[in-house]
């Protein structure tokens, strides 16, 4: 689907598959240039009540009068729309009214272009016309037929416009990205694959990009990662990119991203039920990976480094077991009490690994708990942070890009439940608070740097009839990471 913006002019001789215009409720007319066909037709339907205005609400005509257009779509945007949900919601069912239409060429019109519009417009064209064919034929019968969507802009606006929408089409290629790769079977999807995928983005965007292999991980003394990929046939990966869009002087911020290609719980073995969707614990590394794509597209002026510990966790004869002890990258020893609780161990030797880069900043990023799930359900991803400012730095940004997240608790009280007899931590506490104890584990893994971590268990996928990746929170890291950038150049 192609995104382009062009300069508002006469509605009445505009040729298009769709005119699509959003309204809010107390107009009663559009307030656009030469719209006198599209207030009367607006009129109409509001007098017969088959239009209101409010948000969401929509009228379709088929060969509007006075219109060159073959069909005229109205979407209520409700009183005046004050955040991005409500330009999300109308640009949602906007979609849903033309899904399954034959309008190929769409444009979409609103007298004043806030750049919210742009941005709901592209994410939700874009969401609902992705479509997973890596492994299958697609759905022709599903499949969007919207091929073109142009955004009418009042002309003064029009640079302007085009600037956020390259922005929104960056962050669209991102998540597309993300959802490609976490789609993906288990079979298909490996750690050698995550690197061969992190590779092909580096030769696209220039990107230096270096993927260590078994022996390279065993050389950096990665003991934790290297434990939950010993039950597995196929050899870890630990993958490294970076951008850099700043002097080598200007501290880079790091994103790390859980890369559990398929988890099985190990010999602490799931319940069979859904364990298919255990091919979506790499989500956190496929965030990392669409971050990078829109990052790379947009080249703002930060340094960036990407940190992925990829493996699988499979139950086998070699595969670790309740009770045994590693040593992690740091030096600490870890009683590992429950196989399935590996997450957390592949991230803390890479956030040991993160130290070396003095970074501004570290996020991580990983499908970590089924606690969280319970805790927030699939609205909020967990946010876990001891420093004030980046949690609330990235809270804005997961406001700004509607991919939101919620603060949750820290502290001394809750990793007393870590404590082990055998080896410097458990890997598990109790069933109480698992996404508080599990997040207590990696704090102790960051106490160099500015560190926050990302719980995506129930924000990453979506099952039942919906099942599929969702790309967040690749909105969100992407708009995190832009506000470095503005504060970077307000600082120097």
């Amino acid at each position: 689907m192609e995104f382009s913006i062009a300069p508002l002019k006469a509605l009445s001789a505009l040729r298009s598959d769709c005119l699509v215009v959003f309204l809010q409720q107390s107009a009663e007319g559009c307030g656009l240039v030469d719209a006198e066909a599209v207030d009367s037709l607006v009129a109409e339907a509001r007098e017969d009540g088959d239009f209101t205005g409010a948000l969401g609400n929509v009228h379709l005509s088929n060969r509007p009068r006075g219109l060159a257009a073959r069909r005229l779509l109205l979407v209520g945007l409700g009183a005046a729309p004050s955040d991005a949900r409500a330009w999300r919601k109308a640009a949602d069912a906007a979609f849903g009214a033309l899904k399954g239409r034959a309008a190929q060429h769409v444009h979409l019109a609103f007298g004043e272009a806030q750049q919210a519009f742009i941005d709901a417009t592209v994410r939700a064209f874009g969401d609902f016309s992705y479509v997973y064919t890596a492994t299958r034929k697609p759905d022709s019968e599903a499949a969007c037929r919207v091929e073109s969507v142009q955004l009418l802009v009042p002309s003064r606006q029009a640079a302007a416009a085009r600037t956020r929408l390259q922005r929104a089409e960056a962050l669209l290629a991102g998540m597309r990205l993300c959802r490609d790769v976490a789609n993906l079977p288990g079979n298909h999807c490996t750690p050698a694959h995550l690197g061969k995928v992190a590779q092909d983005l580096g030769k696209r965007h220039k990107l230096k990009v270096e993927v260590l292999g078994r022996a390279e991980i065993e050389r950096e003394r990665m003991g934790a990662l290297l434990a939950v990929a010993q039950g597995s046939q196929q050899p870890p990966r630990f993958i490294v990119l970076r951008y850099d869009g700043a002097p080598k002087k200007q501290a880079p911020h790091v994103l790390v991203g859980k890369g559990v290609t398929f988890d099985s719980g190990g010999i602490s073995l799931k319940p069979g039920a859904e364990m298919d969707e255990m091919k979506f614990d790499m989500c956190g590394a496929a965030s990392v990976l669409g971050a990078f794509e829109a990052v790379a597209r947009l080249r703002p002026a930060i340094n960036l480094v990407g940190l992925i510990p990829a493996t699988e966790n499979l139950p086998s004869g070699s595969a670790v077991k309740p009770g045994d002890v590693v040593t992690s990258r740091s030096g600490q020893t870890i009683e590992i009490l429950n196989t399935d609780a590996e997450g957390r161990l592949i991230l803390c030797d890479a956030l040991n690994y993160a130290q070396r880069f003095k970074p501004a900043s570290v996020v991580d990023i990983a499908t970590l708990t089924g606690a969280c799930v319970i805790a927030l359900g699939h609205v909020n991803s967990g946010l876990f942070s001891p420093d004030d400012a980046l949690a609330d730095a990235l809270l804005e940004a997961g406001r700004q890009a509607q991919d939101p997240c919620w603060r949750m608790p820290l502290g001394e009280e809750y990793a007393e439940g870590l404590r082990s007899r055998f080896a410097d931590v458990a890997n598990i506490a109790g069933r109480a608070a698992g996404s508080v104890t599990a997040a207590c584990f990696l704090q102790r893994f960051t106490q160099e740097y500015r560190w926050a971590h990302l719980d995506i268990a129930g924000t990453a996928w979506k099952s039942g009839a919906q099942k599929g990746a969702t790309g967040r929170p690749v909105p969100l890291l992407v708009h995190y990471l832009l506000a470095q950038e503005a504060g970077s150049s307000a600082h120097a």
